[in-house]
């Protein structure tokens, strides 16, 4: 991911904020937030051959700025719907998982809305486990939601 996929990638995070089920944010961060968020070396696009469009993006940062937190990082993943369907996700998430591995990160956990069968089904797939349910934790629209804690503890680093 670089700067000039800025405006495709905060295009297709608004859309999954228009969604309902991605995020609790109503909008989109500035690019300048965005990329100060993510670490730089975890964060990827995928781009459709036919269009070189960004068709979706993957991206990490980290939890705490503790030390102790380090191999630790809580990641986002956003598909265009055309693209859904098609493995995209799954190629984002492999590529940040090896990516996380190659760097000693031991953790990769994310919260997803339980209502987001796909994400869970997907991240399933990807070798995360459901570590429990957070009920109530946030309103979205004046309506408390839950969220699926999920995470992929790495075989490789122990």
């Amino acid at each position: 991911m670089r700067e000039a996929d800025a405006g495709r990638v905060l295009e297709l995070y608004r859309a999954g904020i228009e969604e309902g089920e991605a995020t609790f944010e109503t909008e989109p961060p500035s690019w300048e937030a965005f990329d100060r968020a993510k670490l730089p070396l975890h964060r990827y696009v995928a781009v459709e051959e036919a269009s070189g469009d960004v068709a979706g993006w993957v991206a990490a940062g980290p939890v705490s700025a503790r030390a102790v937190y380090a191999g630790v990082v809580e990641h986002s993943v956003y598909v265009d719907p055309a693209a859904r369907g098609k493995g995209v996700a799954r190629a984002l998430v492999e590529a940040l998982v090896a990516s996380t591995e190659a760097a000693g990160i031991w953790t990769v956990q994310s919260s997803v809305f339980p209502e987001n069968t796909a994400s869970l089904a997907l991240h399933e797939r990807a070798g995360f486990r459901q570590v429990g349910r957070r009920e109530r934790i946030a309103r979205q629209d004046g309506v408390w939601r839950d969220t699926v804690l999920i995470e992929r503890r790495s075989p490789l680093i122990g």
